[in-house]
């Protein structure tokens, strides 16, 4: 079931029915007011979630009048990537009369009615990644929501944004092998997200051309100190096999830095023993020493971007969904060891 009696959109009254309780046990579940047990509070949000119910102000402001709000719903705020994403969104939304509120589900134990809820205070919503699931955007979707998703696959019916990861890994991945290099490890999870699964198949793509095995990814997060794990377990490998990895093609760059980081302060020469990559191109890229081989994505322009789709499908300007691919760049600095320059 997608909406209430007769097509129109949910209501209350429809998720009451629907959960066989009172009016005022729903709306203290949605509202998050008073005692509620947890049986009672499961069969609301079963019946939510069935009917795609939308809180009433929302349709109300979706048939009289606009919020001029935008809401921006991410997995985390932690590193450089997102600060980048949110000027760009900012920016554009800024110079055209519209807030942002911003809501990170990293830890929300409720990431659904939160959004949900959202839904009901903004004009649209943009969702970056994995911060929600494909059920709970197609509940949005179906609500009638506008939609805009960054870094996702294609959703029937949403806009969509995201920057080139296949092609330019491949470039990158070649560009080692060309340069000797023959045990390269990706560092990084395809399950995260999209973009890291396509980096990780532009990386694969590249060793297949070449007959190489492809080793499995090196599975963790895109942070820091991740970054520094799997670099002391490559200076592990390094002591004890001559077949240790050669070069790490890094997701990010802040995995790449902190791996470059702690080679350096171990004594093992970056490009000369082994090679590092990252991908985005964030500022400490270029003053690092040595200076850090990446792929520029245009982190700020994905925000620019996103946040003129939603106003698009928001003010009715356009109605079919567009897919927006935009390009990359391999940036080749020091610690790739080949000829400076860009690609």
């Amino acid at each position: 079931m997608a909406s209430g009696p007769s097509g129109r959109p949910a209501t209350i009254y429809d998720v009451a029915a629907l959960a066989k309780l009172s009016i005022a046990t729903v709306s203290r579940v949605l509202q998050g007011t008073g005692p509620v047990s947890a049986k009672a509070r499961a069969r609301v949000d079963q019946a939510a979630q069935e009917l795609n119910y939308v809180p009433l102000r929302a349709a109300r402001s979706l048939a009289v009048q606009r919020h001029e709000a935008h809401g921006l719903v991410l997995p985390d705020l932690a590193g450089p990537f997102y600060g980048d994403l949110l000027m760009g969104y900012e920016r554009w939304a800024g110079e055209h009369g519209q807030s942002v509120v911003i809501t990170v589900t990293h830890s929300n134990p409720e990431p659904r009615r939160t959004v949900m809820d959202l839904a009901g205070r903004v004009d649209g919503i943009v969702v970056h990644g994995n911060a929600l699931d494909l059920p709970t955007i197609e509940g949005l979707r179906k609500a009638g929501v506008p939609l805009v998703l960054i870094a996702h696959p294609p959703v029937r019916g949403c806009d969509s944004v995201r920057s080139e990861s296949a092609t330019s890994a491949e470039q990158l991945t070649t560009r080692l092998l060309d340069h000797g290099r023959r045990n390269l490890h990706f560092v990084g999870d395809p399950a995260s997200s999209y973009d890291v699964s396509e980096r990780y198949a532009g990386f694969a793509k590249a060793l297949q051309r070449r007959r190489i095995e492809v080793p499995k990814p090196v599975q963790v997060p895109l942070t820091e100190e991740a970054g520094r794990q799997a670099a002391e377990k490559v200076l592990q490998a390094i002591t004890r096999s001559p077949e240790a990895p050669d070069g790490l093609v890094c997701a990010n760059d802040e995995l790449a830095l902190a791996a470059l980081n702690t080679f350096t302060s171990n004594s093992i020469r970056v490009p000369d023993e082994i090679v590092v990559t990252g991908w985005d191109d964030v500022m400490a890229a270029r003053y690092v020493s040595p200076g850090l081989t990446t792929v520029r994505q245009p982190m700020t322009d994905l925000g620019r971007v996103a946040a003129e789709r939603l106003h698009e499908r928001v003010t009715g300007a356009r109605t079919r969904a567009r897919n927006d691919v935009l390009a990359t760049e391999v940036v080749l600095r020091d610690s790739c060891g080949t000829n400076r320059g860009t690609e």
